[in-house]
């Protein structure tokens, strides 16, 4: 029986695309009871967001991917008597997570100060864009948006290029995790003192926070790191950090000595370089290192490194990752069964006590679960 360490607890979600549905998804896998909040007719506006135009039913294959172990509950906000179930669900609940810009949930009475009134136990988190205060509250909180404005699109790519955007929605799905650790923290202080608590957690703030390493060195010197000319792999590195170019692929070179690198590879240009100046010299050092690198396979530089104990790996595509034995080791892949096909996703990366959590449950129909639930509170008030 795979651990469940949230069965039990209730959570409203009253989100949309990525950053709340992520928080829900996850709540979910570890057990949670996940109930979608939506609009009828349409629903949310994950479920039309289409990457590379794929579907499953009605819906995208994202909204499917992020969305499963779910329910869902259509209801017009402003419609009284659907207002009147939701707040006897909220009632009920332990949480609740929105994403929507700061006064949408206010404008229909389901702000943090009106539902405490009606729950005082409930975890209520909110995801914004910016923040709910400041002079940016109301521009529109979308990922690429936010990797642009937060400096994070700096931190990639080499010096002399273009800003180079994460491949991921990395501000979305960082704002999930950090909303999803300020609920668990939430719910162990109320079992503690039997008291809500309200989350408060913006993109922009997640996305400051994972570039920690870069903005104190930025408050320290107030000099804006730079990024390697050449292979640049971490602005704040020396040589020889990055990936390289060899004959047939790429290879991904951590930190070590470059005298040693040099030694263990021939490259005895690098001689010509003090150790000291790995930092100043970096890109000069990195420029030989990647003339000498495409002389020869991955695979022979990578058996010269590994015998010597220095960190290097291949880089690899999805492709090539599937296909060795470490990735299948880890069982990462989970399938869910949606409209009679099946759709291969990944996993919850968490493990309890050596389980894997994996349900094949999909992501609801719109609606599907209005009439149980209706059900539900009807036998409740009884």
């Amino acid at each position: 029986m795979t651990a469940q360490p949230l069965q039990g607890i209730v959570v409203l979600e009253f989100s949309q695309y990525l950053s709340g549905p992520s928080a829900g998804l996850r709540l979910a896998d570890l057990g949670a009871r996940v109930i979608k909040i939506e609009r009828p007719g349409t629903g949310e506006a994950g479920r039309k967001l289409a990457i590379k135009d794929l579907w499953v039913d009605d819906n995208s294959l994202l909204f499917h991917t992020i969305n499963r172990n779910k329910e869902s509950f259509t209801a017009n906000l402003k419609d009284a008597d659907d207002l009147y179930v939701i707040k006897q669900l909220i009632a009920k609940a332990d949480v609740l997570i929105h994403n929507f810009r700061p006064e949408v949930m206010g404008k229909n009475g389901l702000d943090y100060a009106s539902v405490q009134h009606i729950n005082p136990r409930l975890i209520y988190a909110e995801i914004s864009g910016y923040g709910k205060k400041g002079p940016w509250k109301d521009k529109p909180g979308q990922d690429l948006l936010l990797q642009a404005m937060s400096g994070l699109a700096y931190t990639t790519g080499n010096s002399g290029q273009a800003p180079v955007p994460f491949g991921i929605s990395i501000g979305d799905i960082i704002a999930g995790a950090h909303v999803v650790q300020g609920i668990l923290a939430a719910l162990i202080r109320r079992q503690k003192n039997g008291k809500g608590a309200l989350i408060e957690v913006s993109m922009l703030e997640s996305l400051l926070d994972f570039q920690f390493e870069l903005l104190t060195t930025y408050y320290t010197t107030q000099q804006q790191p730079l990024r390697s000319a050449v292979a640049n792999g971490q602005p704040l590195l020396s040589a020889p950090y990055g990936i390289y170019a060899t004959a047939d692929g790429h290879i991904a070179i951590a930190m070590m000595d470059i005298h040693v690198l040099a030694d263990t590879i021939g490259c005895f240009a690098l001689h010509a370089f003090h150790k000291e100046d790995a930092f100043v010299q970096r890109d000069a050092i990195k420029t030989a290192l990647a003339v000498h690198l495409q002389q020869q396979p991955t695979a022979v530089w990578l058996r010269m490194l590994h015998n010597a104990g220095l960190w290097a790996m291949e880089v690899l595509n999805w492709q090539q990752l599937t296909t060795t034995a470490a990735y299948q080791t880890l069982q990462m892949e989970q399938v869910v069964l949606a409209a009679d096909k099946q759709i291969v996703t990944t996993r919850c990366p968490i493990r309890i006590n050596g389980k894997r959590l994996m349900f094949d449950r999909p992501a609801p129909q719109l609606g599907a679960q209005n009439e149980s639930i209706r059900q539900e509170l009807s036998a409740a008030m009884k």
